[in-house]
């Protein structure tokens, strides 16, 4: 009789890999099946983790050519060795990788290596890269195959990776371009863009909406745009990309007014397109196992992130909700405790975004727009780190904390910061409102002096009366 297992999660990104240790945790019988060498999925290994090596390592060779003087640190012939700045790249994601191999041993999940197939509910046929295959069987299944570039729609790209890349080739790149041009104003192509300029890139970026980072709070978004503009960084605003080509010295990227008017043509070394990703579910099977998808190519679940076929579940990139690894990572967790017969949840309400530029921008929660829109009325609460001591004494008082409480509760609806250290602060608000908490909440709680986060506190201060420092 084969072996059975409780769970078989196909797909060890975020996701996958947090599902199967915490359904192994739970004591259910776990196996992963995963197609690539490595663990981790696109975000240890191309994604998350590599991209946030370079992003510290050329602020740092940013803030040693502009800010050290200031500081009175004097220093000469500040260079980049482009050779050994992408091995700490690599040693990053390498150590990670290891981490997850150890993390699988210890709690003893079997690894199953090939591409996942669901043949039916309880069964999953693994196929081997030399094309053997092997039946899996289980009592449930959890789809975890995340998600691809998605490209540019109606636009035929042909992704080189070494002159038109995708922001896998854009972690690799062999030397600095002179001119870059990033396709798409999101999270991705802001944050790659920010290495390449540090290291000396002229990067332009071309983006179909009238605002960068879409869905993120308007002022913020406007605020950074000129922050970025300060570095360096030119935008086309309002553009539509019609072709992305080869050319004789590089690429070219075409683009027309969204709204109509004449195209324009530019010329870069290198392309980055990063225009978002879409599901991956090549070769999973799903219609023959009759898993429902929606018109976007998501796997259709329920509030309890079951597919409609009883004992197969979906979670993280491959279904609705955004493209985050933690909250696939959230997801993975719910699953496994409903699974083990408890009672999982994620609260898609509370779910932080951040972008690992310099400074940096975080949000949780509503932004204005999404308020107005909605039809809430709300406080807001302000306060710049111009007015923060410990900003000032790091040179780092670009950006503002922003405070959304609801007009009539005071319970805090989003926050979003633009500053310094903002991935890291933004956890507060994300913990005050798991639990309900006011803005009176955030601003009568004692913040340690002097720090960043105070502009926090300030910031909840003005939501519901006055602050104290501006």
């Amino acid at each position: 009789m084969p072996e059975q297992f409780d769970v078989v999660v196909i797909g060890t990104g975020p996701g996958g890999y947090v599902c199967a240790i915490k359904a192994a945790q739970l004591g259910l019988k776990t196996a992963v099946v995963e197609k690539l060498p490595n663990h981790g999925g696109t975000c240890v290994n191309v994604g998350c983790i590599p991209s946030k090596a370079l992003l510290h390592a050329t602020e740092m060779y940013a803030e040693a050519q502009h800010s050290f003087d200031k500081l009175g640190i004097e220093v000469s012939g500040v260079s980049v060795n482009l050779e050994k700045l992408m091995a700490h790249r690599a040693q990053t994601v390498d150590q990670n990788v290891k981490g997850l191999d150890f993390l699988m041993k210890k709690n003893k999940i079997a690894i199953f290596r090939g591409t996942g197939r669901i043949a039916a509910a309880g069964k999953v046929v693994v196929t081997a890269e030399d094309g053997a295959e092997q039946t899996v069987e289980t009592k449930n299944i959890v789809i975890a195959t995340g998600s691809e570039v998605a490209g540019i729609p109606g636009v035929n790209v042909e992704f080189d990776e070494k002159v038109i890349v995708s922001s896998t080739g854009a972690l690799v790149l062999d030397k600095v371009p002179g001119k870059l041009v990033v396709v798409g104003g999101g999270v991705i192509g802001l944050e790659l863009g920010s290495v390449w300029a540090r290291l000396g890139a002229e990067v332009t970026v071309v983006e179909y909406l009238d605002n960068i980072l879409g869905g993120m709070d308007g002022e913020i978004a406007k605020q950074f745009q000129r922050l970025l503009a300060k570095q360096g960084f030119t935008f086309k605003l309002g553009a539509k990309v019609t072709a992305v080509q080869r050319s004789e010295n590089g690429a070219s990227v075409s683009f027309e007014p969204a709204k109509g008017g004449d195209s324009e043509t530019i010329e870069a070394d290198v392309v980055l397109v990063s225009t978002g990703r879409k599901p991956y579910t090549a070769g999973l099977g799903l219609q023959e196992a009759g898993i429902e998808v929606d018109e976007r190519g998501r796997v259709k679940v329920d509030g309890h992130l079951r597919t409609n076929v009883p004992g197969v579940y979906a979670i993280g990139d491959v279904v609705v909700g955004p493209m985050l690894a933690h909250k696939a990572e959230e997801e993975g967790v719910a699953v496994a405790e409903i699974i083990a017969g408890q009672a999982g949840h994620v609260n898609y309400n509370v779910i932080p975004g951040v972008v690992y530029t310099s400074p940096e921008v975080a949000s949780v929660g509503k932004t204005e727009e999404e308020l107005k829109k909605a039809g809430v009325e709300y406080n807001v609460g302000k306060f710049p780190f111009s007015a923060n001591g410990r900003a000032r004494s790091m040179l780092q008082t670009d950006g503002l904390v922003k405070v959304l409480a609801d007009k009539q509760t005071d319970q805090v609806l989003g926050v979003h910061i633009l500053g310094f250290g903002a991935g890291e602060m933004i956890h507060e608000a994300a913990v005050l409102m798991e639990f309900g908490g006011s803005s009176e909440d955030l601003a009568r709680t004692c913040h340690a002096h002097p720090t960043m986060s105070e502009a926090v506190k300030e910031a909840a201060l003005a939501a519901f009366a006055k602050p104290i420092h501006s």
